[in-house]
């Protein structure tokens, strides 16, 4: 498997930091258990993609059936980190009106913060 993920809690908001690659398979299953998993016991989840160097379609639908399972539970899942290589990748598929993506982990805990107040 090619794909590492490290959780930690930062200011109340789960930070998912992945490094390698998220594809249809072991990866994006893998991805998938770990967000539902924490989905049930959170309801911010910031994912921050910085160490991804390859996404497949896979990997792809997996961020949309997660996000898309958050959203209808009452929770929200930003992204962060992206390189230019996925950033591509969304604006090609539409997804970039989909997900709210942020530079830093640090721009997506305080989109948190802004929309609790």
């Amino acid at each position: 498997m090619n794909l590492k993920i490290e959780t930690r809690v930062t200011d109340g908001v789960t930070i998912v930091s992945c490094h390698g690659r998220i594809m249809f398979g072991e990866e994006a299953t893998e991805l998938r258990e770990t967000l539902k998993r924490l989905l049930a016991s959170t309801r911010q989840i910031v994912l921050n993609l910085s160490g991804v160097t390859y996404i497949d379609s896979g990997g792809l639908g997996t961020l949309v059936g997660v996000y898309s399972s958050a959203r209808s539970g009452g929770a929200d899942v930003k992204l962060t980190g992206l390189g230019q290589r996925l950033r591509d990748v969304l604006q090609v598929t539409k997804l970039v009106t989909v997900f709210e993506v942020y530079d830093t982990e640090q721009q997506a805990i305080a989109a948190f913060r802004r929309g609790a107040a």
